[in-house]
């Protein structure tokens, strides 16, 4: 779904919300799978139980840091490359959330400056 342009009218508020919704289903979507792929990595390298690794894979992907301690070498790379991967999946998905909005405050600054532009054109 592409964004409007600089010159196109401010989209209408229902098409907007709209817009949002399937922002903020393509962020679940995304963290959905950045949950699964920790839930899962844990479960395998550190051989901890599915609810210890959902808490654990929450809890590097929102920052927060880990809860149990790694047992093993492989545990442990997991561990850090999953961590650098929740912090790039962490501000990629509230990227996601927060873009259409801000775009859409921009194109409504954008409009304003456009008709002050064109007011002062005509005054002259």
């Amino acid at each position: 779904m592409l964004l409007e342009r600089r010159k196109y009218p401010l989209l209408p508020t229902h098409l907007f919300i709209r817009r949002i919704l399937w922002y903020a289903a393509f962020s679940n979507l995304t963290l959905i799978f950045s949950l699964s792929l920790g839930m899962v990595g844990y479960h395998h390298f550190a051989e901890l139980g599915w609810v210890d690794s959902f808490l654990n894979a929450s809890m590097i992907l929102t920052g927060m840091g880990p809860i149990d301690p790694m047992p093993n070498e492989a545990s442990k790379i997991f561990a850090g490359c999953y961590a650098l991967f929740s912090g790039i999946a962490f501000l990629s998905i509230v990227a996601i959330l927060i873009g259409p909005i801000l775009h859409r405050l921009f194109h409504i600054f954008h409009l304003e400056v456009s008709d002050e532009n064109v007011n002062k054109e005509n005054e002259k």
